[in-house]
């Protein structure tokens, strides 16, 4: 894993300050995806990936892992129905000790492509309603960095699945996968849910808890283990790597390449715990991708100020 050299410094440090600004600081808490509970489970490759990657946990041997569900407000207070974007960080402990990990969302793009935009636009967003811009500041967003309304538009037109276990969720960037040849083959990931897809109507929010997630999962994993199937989308040559506002072709092939059983919640706090999408290992590298890269440096800002109660 390398950090992107090519970022300055102090931008990691404007990014999260600039989110604070907007949605206030909560001590000890992350500064996105405030909101989350962890859960205990094992990832059962197929091999299927193995001719294309070398990385351990995708040949032909079960690993257990640590999934973490979320919501995407950096607000630890707003309820389930308030942060429509969802997420599923997942770390995989492998058979050598270390661990590598995955972490996706329910949107599969993001509204900026450069580090520096992305603090910009933090920055134009004065105040926000849940997390979201105004209509004013959406337009004027929408002007300089056109490339973000794709994006911006999404976030706002999304509504809530009716579960953690009911909502697919994208990598949004995009990764290399490395065989034993030395050979590089481009790859998004998805997480597909075994018990379908299921979006929440905005008038359905109204009569549900603050907290209907968290009681969803307690409830299906009562009846046993919630699964997901593991899915990686082939770029083709002209697929963009180093861009995540765009999607890739809806005509890209898919293969499954493993399955994930959720089989219990763990009680005891993990805020210690860190996921890092840049942290890969042998067998896979990242993207070209700024962004992705540069989420290893802000993530590792917030940590450091969570870690000392900050």
């Amino acid at each position: 894993m390398k950090e992107n050299e090519n970022v300055k410094p102090d931008l990691a440090s404007q990014a999260v300050d600039a989110i604070e600004k907007v949605v206030g600081t909560f001590p000890g808490k992350r500064r996105a995806h405030a909101k989350g509970n962890y859960y205990k489970g094992i990832f059962i490759p197929n091999g299927k990936a193995a001719f294309l990657t070398s990385a351990p946990h995708l040949q032909n041997q079960a690993v257990p892992v640590t999934i973490r569900f979320s919501n995407s407000s950096p607000n630890p207070n707003h309820t389930d129905a308030q942060s429509p974007v969802k997420g599923m960080a997942i770390k995989f402990h492998l058979p050598d000790g270390e661990e590598t990990d995955l972490i996706t969302v329910t949107i599969p793009l993001f509204f900026a492509k450069k580090p520096e935009a992305f603090v910009e636009i933090l920055e134009f967003v004065k105040s926000a309603k849940d997390g979201f811009p105004n209509l004013k500041e959406l337009a004027t967003i929408a002007v300089k960095y056109p490339e973000s309304k794709a994006g911006l538009h999404m976030i706002k037109e999304m509504r809530s699945p009716a579960s953690f276990s009911t909502a697919q969720y994208f990598s949004i960037h995009a990764y290399y996968f490395i065989n034993e040849r030395g050979q590089r083959q481009a790859i998004k990931y998805q997480w597909e849910p075994e018990a379908g897809l299921s979006m929440l109507e905005k008038d359905e929010l109204a009569n549900l808890t603050a907290d209907f997630l968290t009681e969803d999962m307690e409830e299906r994993l009562k009846k046993g283990p919630i699964g997901f199937n593991l899915n990686i989308q082939i770029g083709k040559d002209e697929a963009p790597t180093d861009d995540p506002t765009v999607v890739w072709p809806e005509d890209s092939q898919i293969i499954t390449i493993g399955q994930l059983s959720i089989t219990e919640r763990v009680d005891s706090p993990h805020e210690a715990m860190m996921f890092d999408p840049t942290n890969v290992t042998a067998g896979i590298e990242c993207s070209e991708d700024a962004i992705l890269n540069f989420r290893h440096s802000a993530y590792a800002v917030s940590f450091e100020r969570r870690k000392h109660n900050q």
